[in-house]
């Protein structure tokens, strides 16, 4: 046979395929009728496991794989339209309707914010970014401002997530998984790490640098051209700038933001040390209530899932079914589970979506544990 003849021969299969695919989501939209009337649960676990292996055993060893994914992503299609048919608000779709009707808005001008590490670090950065006057409070540690953030202390946190070199900020996605709060809000600070020491000191004269290990990473190879200089990591980047100039010392310096020049009275021996020219860092916003404002167009979701094959791709399956777009999947271990994981979802998708809210209905359906970490725009 030609290629043309093989082709019509597809199509016309395709067509008897789409038909019968119709037939099944009617028949679908009838179970869900009677589930809605019955009082029962879209999920049945047990079907659905039966169902895979009778169709699956049908097929020839070398399409089984393929079978299941195939039928895989069709009950996913099948239950996602049971959901809209049934439509139940569920306990995340009715708080964020509060949530909605609840925020003002804009943010306020003035709040409390709790920021990690001192005075001319890249998160008071972020934060001048997000709030037009905000009263900053600096500490030392990522779990403090977490904890501040919960126990009323300030009433925003900003804190960095990820870098566009170095990649995630994994002990803040580890700490995401012990505290509670919401995100409110994003933003990206384009960072520029220049090296910074006390008046009067030569690049020859450096034993040492100081840093966050982030800033180390994102200027290694600026840093392998130094040789015998040491390189130490430190909680912050302005805090080691702060350390240089407390030190008074000329053998030691500091990879720092272009503000630590004035505030801390520093030299700046090389501007702009970072591998890549691009580098951002996004920072987010937390606060321990969930506020939705205005325009919320990205959402971030938890998920520990099932430690089962396929887990993951029925997530993404339910993700693709509603047309919803990933911008960011993460995974973090459990520390309490062997081989377990904490998933991270960014999503694209407006918070006034139908699709939206169908999502987070069905969220208990697909996973183990989930924690819906709120909806918001990102400030550029």
């Amino acid at each position: 046979m030609t290629l043309d003849e093989l082709r019509l021969d597809i199509d016309r299969i395709d067509n008897e395929m789409v038909a019968l695919f119709q037939q099944r989501m009617d028949v679908a939209a009838q179970i869900a009728q009677f589930k809605q009337e019955n009082d029962l649960p879209v999920l049945d676990p047990k079907r659905e496991r039966e169902k895979l292996h009778c169709v699956t055993s049908k097929l020839p060893e070398e399409l089984q794989e393929y079978g299941y994914a195939l039928y895989s992503l069709i009950f996913e299609l099948s239950r996602s339209s049971q959901n809209r048919i049934m439509n139940k608000g569920g306990e995340t779709s009715s708080k964020i309707r509060k949530a909605l009707e609840d925020t003002p808005e804009t943010l306020p001008f003035a709040p409390s914010v709790a920021c990690q590490g001192v005075e001319g670090a890249y998160s008071q950065l972020a934060c001048q970014r997000v709030f037009t006057n905000p009263d900053i409070f600096y500490f030392s540690s990522f779990e403090e401002v977490f904890t501040a953030i919960e126990n009323g202390s300030c009433r925003y946190g900003v804190i960095p997530l990820e870098n566009s070199t170095a990649g995630s900020v994994n002990k803040v996605y580890d700490l995401m998984q012990k505290h509670n709060f919401s995100i409110v809000r994003s933003t990206r600070i384009k960072v520029d790490h220049n090296l910074l020491a006390n008046p009067g000191t030569r690049l020859e004269d450096i034993k040492e640098i100081y840093s966050h290990e982030q800033a180390i990473n994102q200027s290694s190879e600026f840093l392998r051209s130094l040789k015998g200089v040491k390189v130490t990591a430190c909680d912050n980047t302005a805090l080691a700038a702060k350390m240089v100039s407390e030190s008074g010392r000329k053998d030691i310096a500091a990879l720092s933001s272009r503000s630590c020049v004035r505030l801390y009275g520093l030299d700046c021996l090389k501007e702009s040390v970072q591998n890549q020219g691009n580098n951002y860092t996004r920072f987010i916003c937390i606060s321990k209530d969930l506020e939705i404002y205005p325009g919320a167009d990205r959402t971030s979701l938890m998920m520990v899932l099932p430690h089962t094959p396929g887990s993951l791709y029925k997530v993404l399956s339910r993700f693709y079914a509603l047309g919803l777009n990933l911008n960011k999947l993460e995974s973090r271990p459990l520390p309490e589970r062997d081989f377990e994981f904490m998933f991270y979802f960014d999503l694209e998708v407006p918070v006034y979506s139908p699709k939206f809210l169908q999502l987070m209905d069905e969220l208990k359906d697909i996973s183990d544990k989930y924690s819906y970490l709120g909806s918001y725009s990102e400030v550029i």
